[in-house]
């Protein structure tokens, strides 16, 4: 099975610090490049995240202290990463929910440029579950037909976008019109499609703080203003602003707060 490509697929994975995107720090990414013409490159690389690695992390991952001293920092490696994400679509297993995310508030974190909604977000965790209802390992044996302990290592971050990659070809092939009698079991390969067909939610930031209502309106997910139209409540009270910007919050809900904001200001002009 040959992905059908306009424009460059990156499908990567990340090992952090942590699951807390506001505190956590990449220690690994990883991901492979299919351009459309079938071209594939695979990179990963350790990060320094500047910060001793948790137990349990080096416990999950063996990724050591040792490991990442003297990988360049995100700073360093950041704005490289951004280049060679530039102009492609993105896909992970729960990377809509995590690893995006991670990414968007590390390149935030460190001034990087980097607009998301200039790329297709497929997640192939999405799309196993809407399919199939399992796990990553699960999926790889259920596509691959063999045990991903057999063939990689998991919970790092070259393995499971290996693993990801497989899987990912593996639901195009099952879910072919060749192999598929009922429409609904069929998935087109196309980006747009399973970018589409990979959401589950209707964030309007990653982390869910702001979402769209069945009326497609903004409106906060969250504290004393919950279901209320993020325009109406800045007007009401515009201290909420301001409270969310000094507040502990994800940089990236920060920055589609001010973009809402800037808009209403100059809308009402």
């Amino acid at each position: 099975m040959k992905l059908q490509l306009k424009k460059p697929l990156i499908i990567f994975d990340l090992e952090t610090t942590g699951l807390d995107i506001t505190k956590a720090k990449i220690i690994q990414i990883s991901f492979i490049k299919v351009h459309p013409d079938g071209r594939e490159e695979r990179h990963d690389s350790f990060i320094n995240p500047e910060e001793p690695i948790p137990d349990e992390v080096k416990a999950l991952t063996h990724i050591t202290d040792e490991d990442v001293a003297s990988a360049p920092t995100f700073k360093r490696l950041g704005p490289r990463i951004a280049e060679v994400f530039a102009g492609c679509d993105l896909c992970g297993y729960n990377s809509n929910n995590f690893d995006v995310p991670m990414l968007a508030e590390e390149f935030l974190r460190h001034g990087i440029e980097f607009d998301f909604s200039k790329c297709l977000l497929i997640d192939a965790s999405v799309i196993f579950k809407k399919m199939e209802q399992r796990n990553l390992a699960a999926a790889y044996k259920f596509y691959t037909g063999r045990k991903m302990e057999e063939d990689l290592q998991a919970h790092r971050s070259d393995q499971d976008a290996e693993a990801t990659y497989r899987v990912l070809l593996g639901e195009l092939e099952m879910y072919s019109p060749e192999r598929q009698e009922e429409e609904d079991r069929i998935l087109k390969n196309d980006m747009s499609y399973l970018a589409e067909f990979s959401q589950m939610n209707r964030n309007v930031d990653f982390a869910g703080r702001i979402i769209y209502n069945d009326k497609n309106v903004e409106v906060f997910n969250f504290g004393k203003y919950k279901g209320q139209p993020v325009r109406d409540t800045l007007i009401k009270d515009p201290g909420y602003f301001n409270w969310i910007q000094q507040g502990d919050f994800p940089l990236n809900t920060k920055q589609v707060l001010t973009r809402i904001r800037l808009r209403e200001l100059n809308n009402a002009r």
